[in-house]
C-alpha cells in the first residue's frame, strides 16, 4: 500500500497541475497583496514617524522570517547563520551606495540596482552554505550554519579597510522624492519603501509554496527516502531552499542598511539569527502568516523590554547587562508559553479559533 508520504513525494516530482487552478492562485495573491498594500499605505499617514519606523523595521524583519520560514518549515533545514546572510546583503547595499554616492551618480534606480546586488551576494553565499548543508544532518547542519554566523562579523571586523571594522560603514540613501513635498517625513518613506519589499516577498514566496517546489520541499521534510523514490533530487531541492532564503536575508540586510543608514558587525551578531529562528517557531512553523507574527514580535518585545528596563532603578553595569540577556530571556520564556498553549505558535491558535468560530453555529443549532 502506498503510504501519504510517497503519495505526496510522487505528486510533487509529477510535473502537472495541482487540483487548484494556479491561475486563480496567483490572482488572489495579487489581489490580497494588493489588498493590503492599499491597507498598510494610509496606515503610514495615521501614525507618527517612531510607529512608522517600527513599521518599516517590521517589514524589513518579515522578508527574513519569511524565508526562513520556507527553509525550516517547510524543507526541514536548520539555520542558525541568517543574521550573517542579512550581513552579506547590508554590506553589499552599503558599498554599493557609498560607491555611486563618491560617482556623484544619483537617481532612485540606484537604490534599486544596490539591493539587487544585495540579493545576489547573498544568493551566492547562500547557494555555497547550501551545497554544504545538502550534505549533512542535524547538529552537523546546524554547526555548519553556526559558523557562518560567526565568520561572517569576523570578516568584516577584520578587513578594516574594506568594511571599517567594529565602526561599519555608513549608507547613503537619498531623500524622499521631491515630488512627494518638501516636508515629507522620511520615515514614512522608509515604511513605503520597506513594505514593497516585503509584500513582493510574501507574494513571491506565496507561489512558490503552491508550487511544485513547495510541494516538494514538504515532500522532502516528510520523507526524504519517499520523496527520493518518487524522483525528487533531494540535493538540488534542498540547496534551491537554502538559496531562496539566502535571497530573502539579502533582501532584509539590505532594507536594513537603508534604514538605519549605517551597516556595523554587531548589528548581525549571532543573537539575531537566534531571535529569528525563535520569531518563526513563535509565529508558527511552516506558515507564510507565522513569519508575519514572528517579524511584529521582533520589534514589539525589545520595545516592551526597554519599557521594563526604564522602569527598574538599576546601576549602569546592571543596566547594561540586563539590557542583552532580557531580550533573549523574555523570546525564551515566549516560546516555552506558546509551545504549551498553542503547539502550533501563534498562527496555529488562530486557526484554531477560526475553526472554533465557524463551528460554534452548528453546535448551537445541534444543542437546540
Amino acid at each position: 500500500m502506498t503510504s501519504p508520504v510517497a503519495t505526496l513525494a510522487q505528486r510533487a516530482a509529477a510535473d502537472v497541475p495541482p487540483p487548484r487552478r494556479r491561475g486563480s492562485t496567483l490572482l488572489r495573491h495579487l489581489a490580497i497583496a494588493a489588498g493590503a498594500g492599499v491597507i498598510l499605505y494610509f496606515v503610514t499617514y495615521q501614525l507618527d514617524p517612531f510607529r512608522n519606523y517600527q513599521l518599516a523595521t517590521a517589514a524589513a524583519y518579515l522578508c527574513a522570517t519569511a524565508g526562513l520560514t520556507v527553509l525550516v518549515g517547510l524543507s526541514g533545514q536548520l539555520s542558525l547563520g541568517h543574521g550573517a546572510l542579512m550581513a552579506t546583503g547590508a554590506y553589499t547595499v552599503a558599498l554599493v551606495q557609498n560607491k555611486f554616492s563618491d560617482s556623484g551618480t544619483t537617481g532612485s534606480w540606484t537604490l534599486v540596482v544596490s539591493l539587487a546586488l544585495g540579493i545576489a551576494t547573498a544568493t551566492a553565499v547562500g547557494a555555497v552554505v547550501g551545497l554544504a548543508a545538502a550534505r549533512l544532518r542535524g547538529p552537523y547542519l546546524a554547526g555548519v550554519t553556526l559558523a557562518v554566523a560567526i565568520t561572517v562579523p569576523a570578516i568584516t571586523t577584520t578587513l578594516d579597510e574594506i568594511f571599517n571594522g567594529d565602526q561599519g560603514l555608513s549608507v547613503y540613501v537619498e531623500p524622499p522624492p521631491l515630488a512627494l513635498g518638501a516636508t515629507f517625513p522620511n520615515e514614512r518613506w522608509q515604511a513605503w519603501l520597506a513594505l514593497v519589499a516585503a509584500l513582493l516577498t510574501m507574494l513571491l514566496l506565496a507561489n512558490l509554496v503552491r508550487s511544485r517546489f513547495g510541494r516538494s520541499f514538504r515532500a522532502i521534510r516528510d520523507d526524504e527516502v519517499a520523496a527520493a523514490l518518487a524522483g525528487i533530487h533531494v540535493a538540488r531541492t534542498q540547496v534551491l531552499a537554502f538559496v531562496v532564503s539566502a535571497a530573502c536575508a539579502g533582501l532584509s540586510g539590505g532594507m536594513f542598511a537603508v534604514l538605519a543608514l549605517s551597516v556595523s558587525p554587531s548589528a548581525f551578531a549571532l543573537t539575531l539569527s537566534l531571535f529569528l529562528l525563535l520569531a518563526i517557531v513563535i509565529g508558527g512553523l511552516g506558515s507564510l502568516a507565522g513569519a508575519v507574527w514572528g517579524a511584529a514580535l521582533l520589534v514589539v518585545l525589545p520595545d516592551l523590554t526597554e519599557s521594563l528596563t526604564d522602569r527598574l532603578t538599576l546601576s549602569p553595569a546592571a543596566e547594561q547587562r540586563l539590557a542583552g540577556n532580557l531580550p533573549l530571556a523574555i523570546f525564551g520564556l515566549t516560546l516555552v508559553v506558546v509551545m504549551i498553549a498553542a503547539p502550533g505558535g501563534l498562527q496555529g491558535l488562530v486557526r484554531r479559533g477560526a475553526r472554533w468560530w465557524r463551528a460554534a453555529p452548528d453546535a448551537r443549532r445541534a444543542a437546540d
